[in-house]
């Protein structure tokens, strides 16, 4: 009885329930503590290029969400892709040993936007307005729109043994995503804060991170809960191999400040192994 009254309870999270708002009231983004918490928001990516907002969901919240990926885990579509750190076709004219010559393998499961119940819990917190309202003014951005993909809206990103992401830039401007569960060893996110510019690449400190004798990495601890605001454009990131038998879950929410974004069908077939 115990357990379904607790099934029950979690069932029935609206998605201001799921959100320490007496931590981060984001409802009313006109006050002032909202206020405060925006600027925060902006300071941190000005500086660093990330923003990590520790337990910003409740523990009943993430427990709910954890069983929610438990039971779509075995959905995901699991791809192992070979590319450099700039995700575009190298340029072989290049020195062997040049940053944009220097491949990787990553390797990952998704699951995708349309594989969500229409009553999934991480479904009804991405669509909920306030949550994308803040998110618009904690990146100091007019409005967001929710893309428009059907696969890329959201996903939850799920990592086994083995599986990793290789050092890259993000060909968005920004990336939102909420940490719900740690492997049991790895799955570190790392990165270079802003190691490079629109107007320099700093090849030679790219290839210092690539070589792995950097000294400007940042490791973000994986804690459940924790919303992490990213600008990975000018910041070059990964996440380390997973060791173990617990999965890694992140769930990735997809905003654009233009409307009726989607992935290209190359992506769609490398990400989902499907297009729309």
């Amino acid at each position: 009885m115990e357990s379904n009254r607790t099934e029950a309870a979690q069932a029935t999270l609206s998605p201001a329930q799921m959100i320490d708002l007496d931590r981060y009231p984001i409802t009313d983004l006109r006050g002032d503590a909202a206020r405060d918490l925006t600027r925060h928001c902006r300071r941190q990516l000005d500086e660093t290029g990330a923003c990590e907002l520790p337990g910003f969901l409740t523990p009943q919240c993430v427990a709910q969400l954890v069983a929610e990926g438990n039971a779509l885990s075995a959905h995901a579509y699991h791809s192992v892709v070979t590319g450099t750190a700039y995700i575009e076709t190298p340029d072989f004219t290049l020195p062997d040993d040049h940053p944009r010559r220097i491949f990787g393998t990553s390797s990952v499961g998704v699951i995708a936007y349309d594989q969500f119940p229409a009553d999934s819990a991480l479904r009804r917190l991405y669509e909920w307005d306030p949550l994308m309202a803040f998110i618009g003014a904690a990146l100091a951005k007019e409005r967001l729109y929710r893309y428009a993909d059907p696969m890329g809206a959201l996903n939850l990103a799920v990592m086994g043994d083995g599986e990793r992401l290789f050092w890259h830039y993000d060909q968005t401007d920004f990336v939102t995503s909420i940490a719900l569960r740690d492997a049991e060893d790895g799955g570190d996110f790392e990165y270079a804060p802003l190691i490079r510019s629109a107007s320099e690449e700093n090849y030679s400190a790219v290839k210092r991170v690539l070589e792995g004798s950097s000294d400007r990495i940042v490791r973000v601890p994986m804690r459940p809960g924790t919303m992490l605001l990213f600008e990975g454009r000018n910041s070059i990131h990964r996440v380390t191999p997973i060791r173990g038998h617990t999965t890694r879950l992140v769930a990735l929410l997809a905003y654009d400040t233009k409307p009726d974004t989607r992935s290209s069908k190359l992506l769609q077939l490398a990400r989902y192994g499907r297009s729309a």
